[in-house]
């Protein structure tokens, strides 16, 4: 049975060219991550070399150097300047604590947004959607005011705790999905007696885990690339995130090598990657399912 009046030649056609466009688009974006890792596996002579005028040999030379030099990887994790272990360990903790504060915090602020009734929660939840429309820029010195006043300056308190506050952007993800939710299970919690909070915790974060992991996968990644907020806030080089050492490591020979910074580069990419990899489908499930499962 056709679903459409297209001719299958021309549907075929038409599906050629899109994966074809699909592709294009892939390399263009891979293209850096690609000559990132062939880099880093290069000595410095190789990468400084100008390619073959051939362009099959200049392809080769780009995608298989030869030959290999792993021992980048084994200079950058044993230099002083750039404490792997430790600036991981900075980053895993603060990345973590933002990824469950988001969930946490966002959950319950949209929860109250939607299935809670109460007078002005419609002008709250716009002026929360506004509050998203300041850039880090605008608030940073007030913000690093308030900090400093508190005493947090120095210490990594202000790169997770305000998650806590509920992210604005997060609260509108899970609201949109809360929405999805038939309030007949809500009310027919109350008239068994539950509570808010009951509710919440046992009706609702069930039923939202796709939505709540997707918020925390992209919570998560947000915090381990977070560079301005470190270098902001962050005055010791023993409390370094990887992005902020990583441009420590840059600066601090006066200019590091290419494939040295390269090294460096993967090490800090390359748990991201292979999340969003272990992620991906519930990353797909999050943004395509709905509250209820028929």
């Amino acid at each position: 049975m056709k679903l459409s009046g297209e001719k299958p030649s021309a549907l075929l056609t038409r599906r050629l060219m899109i994966q074809i466009a699909l592709g294009v688009v892939a390399v263009i974006y891979l293209a850096p991550l690609f000559w990132m890792l062939d880099t880093s596996l290069k000595t410095e002579r190789q990468a400084m070399t100008q390619l073959p005028s051939n362009p099959a040999r200049a392809l080769a030379t780009l995608m298989i150097p030869h030959p290999l030099h792993a021992a980048n990887y084994q200079k950058v994790i044993s230099s002083p300047f750039f404490r792997m272990q430790l600036y991981a360990r900075n980053t895993l903790i603060i990345a973590l604590l933002v990824a469950i504060g988001s969930m946490l915090s966002a959950s319950l602020v949209a929860y109250a947004l939607t299935k809670l009734r109460w007078y002005g929660r419609n002008v709250l939840f716009w002026i929360v959607m506004g509050s998203m429309m300041l850039p880090f820029s605008v608030m940073m010195v007030p913000l690093y005011r308030i900090y400093r006043e508190f005493g947090w300056i120095g210490t990594n308190l202000p790169l997770w705790l305000p998650t806590f506050l509920a992210p604005p952007f997060y609260v509108f993800l899970l609201r949109q999905f809360y929405l999805t939710i038939p309030n007949e299970l809500t009310e027919a919690a109350v008239i068994d007696g539950a509570g808010p909070f009951r509710i919440w915790w046992y009706i609702m974060v069930p039923l939202t885990r796709p939505a709540l992991l997707v918020v925390g996968l992209f919570s998560f990644v947000a915090s381990w690339n977070n560079f301005i907020g470190p270098l902001v806030y962050l005055t010791h080089q023993r409390t370094y995130t990887l992005a902020l050492a990583l441009q420590f490591f840059q600066t601090r020979h006066g200019g590091v090598a290419h494939t040295l910074l390269m090294a460096a580069t993967v090490l800090v990419v390359l748990p991201i990657i292979i999340i969003f990899f272990l992620a991906q489908k519930t990353f797909i499930r999050g943004i395509a399912t709905t509250g209820i499962k028929g």
